[in-house]
């Protein structure tokens, strides 16, 4: 017998759906997104789509200390004895295991191992391996949990970073910042909850505001940038001749016509730009206040280094990091450049290590003292490793460079929940491969949300027809690095 055939609306019924059950479908996907099992946001908080928190968190913050370029795991944390015994020879065909290689060495007809040139010695009661040029690091390896067994897809910079900030190898993606301030809000109105500080002065990849943007989210969740110089933020303080009580004269009159504009076209970027202009205002008085190190004692400045008090400089960012956490800023991204150390990579990563060494432990430090460790995650790392071999040709005793590579890679964590005193995952003995606990980039962002009280597959923002996520369709949490 032959079955009629059906039209849409007939066969959504036969399946026992119909439109009142997709559109019960989709109440119950929002409701499920927005279920917090009970747990409270802090008092004051706004602004953010939660209603409460998933978990328990244990991190309040983050201060996300991004090292920009790949720095070399292998002549700072991950500590290789066989490649110095092995020093010259060629890269075995069965740990490489047929990897590709970016166009910088793979048509190299030679692929030597190459030695640190770095001594490595372990610290703390924790035992970590920890380089030379970390001594500063090496004192608070007890404060750390040591990531070995990092992993990515991206081999080049471009997608690196960009995957390492949002969770995606392609830009447009809404950011780690942008995520929390949709789903987490802020605590306060004075300063943005996310913000962005830059060494001043470096080399190496570019660094694109994509990096730190709302992509498809709202615009009001993009970070703020901080510059040195008198303006630390651009186009907030008045230009001459106009004083504050103008400029409120000017916002009032502002806001009353985007109302206007509003009630006829209601578009959430006009109530956006509305927050923004209102946010800037209120910075006028808060930025001056919070970038200032007036009240800091000469003590406290003189622990972040000597360049502390050079505005821009890494120090100084570092120290700007811990007073913008003090007033509620929840995720503040700090960019340090030139990692890239194809060549020169003796010279070239100890100069890094100096600019970057001191004020990072001094960091979790100041930190500590102040009894906000605990609650604040401190994240330390770039956007891929370096290979175990030279790229270029290498002669044993003289410098030479380390080329990108995404199967491992190091970064380390404190404060914020995370188990200290910690060493997590494993490479192999050539420092080519993960051997155990393997950590890839979306394991680290779900990470990063549980701690922070959020179930990584919960936060999710529709767009263009389904339902986006910072883990995208990935990720675990990975549980052996929780306190």
């Amino acid at each position: 017998m032959t079955m009629p055939p059906l039209d849409r609306r007939a066969w959504l019924r036969s399946f026992g759906l119909g439109f009142g059950g997709l559109a019960l479908a989709d109440l119950l996907a929002r409701e499920a997104t927005a279920d917090t099992a009970g747990l409270a946001l802090p008092a004051g908080s706004r602004g953010g789509v939660l209603e409460g928190f998933h978990v328990p968190p244990r991190a309040k913050r983050v201060i996300y200390l991004f090292q920009s370029g790949g720095p070399s795991q292998l002549d700072l944390y991950d500590h290789k004895p066989l490649l110095a015994d092995r020093d010259g020879e060629q890269l075995p065909e069965s740990i490489r295991g047929g990897q590709r290689l970016t166009g910088m060495s793979g048509n190299q007809s030679s692929i030597p191992l190459a030695a640190s040139p770095f001594e490595f010695a372990r610290h703390g009661e924790s035992g970590a391996w920890i380089s030379e040029l970390l001594p500063h690091t090496a004192g608070i390896a007890d404060h750390l949990c040591i990531v070995r067994s990092m992993f990515t897809e991206s081999i080049n910079h471009g997608p690196g970073v960009t995957f390492m900030q949002s969770g995606s190898q392609i830009p447009g993606r809404p950011s780690i910042g942008a995520w929390l301030d949709y789903g987490l809000g802020s605590v306060q109105d004075e300063l943005p909850s996310f913000v962005v500080l830059i060494t001043k002065n470096k080399g190496g990849q570019p660094l694109m505001s994509h990096l730190w943007g709302a992509g498809f989210l709202p615009t009001r969740h993009q970070a703020v940038r901080f510059r040195s110089g008198d303006d630390p933020v651009l186009y907030v303080s008045n230009p001459p001749g106009v004083s504050a009580a103008n400029r409120r004269r000017l916002l009032d009159g502002l806001r009353d016509l985007h109302d206007h504009e509003f009630a006829s076209t209601p578009d959430s970027e006009i109530r956006d730009r509305i927050a923004n202009y209102e946010m800037a205002f209120r910075m006028q008085s808060s930025v001056p206040e919070v970038t200032s190190l007036a009240d800091e004692p000469e003590h406290v400045v003189a622990m972040y280094g000597p360049d502390a008090k050079e505005p821009g400089t890494f120090a100084a960012n570092c120290l700007l990091a811990r007073r913008l956490a003090e007033r509620g800023v929840r995720f503040i991204q700090l960019y340090h450049q030139d990692w890239d150390h194809h060549g020169a990579l003796k010279e070239g990563i100890a100069g890094e290590c100096r600019q970057t060494d001191q004020p990072a432990a001094a960091l979790v430090k100041d930190l500590a003292i102040r009894g906000m460790l605990d609650d604040t995650l401190v994240v330390w790392g770039g956007e891929f490793g370096r290979t175990n071999y030279c790229q270029g040709l290498y002669k044993p005793g003289q410098d030479f460079g380390r080329d990108h590579h995404p199967r491992c890679f190091t970064i380390w964590l404190a404060g914020g929940g995370v188990r200290p005193g910690t060493s997590y995952g494993e490479t192999c003995e050539f420092g080519y491969n993960v051997v155990r606990d393997g950590v890839h980039v979306h394991d680290f962002h779900a990470t990063m949300l549980h701690l922070l009280g959020i179930d990584h597959e919960r936060l999710t923002y529709r767009f263009q027809g389904r339902r986006y996520r910072l883990t995208d369709v990935h990720g675990r949490v990975v549980s052996g690095i929780l306190a």
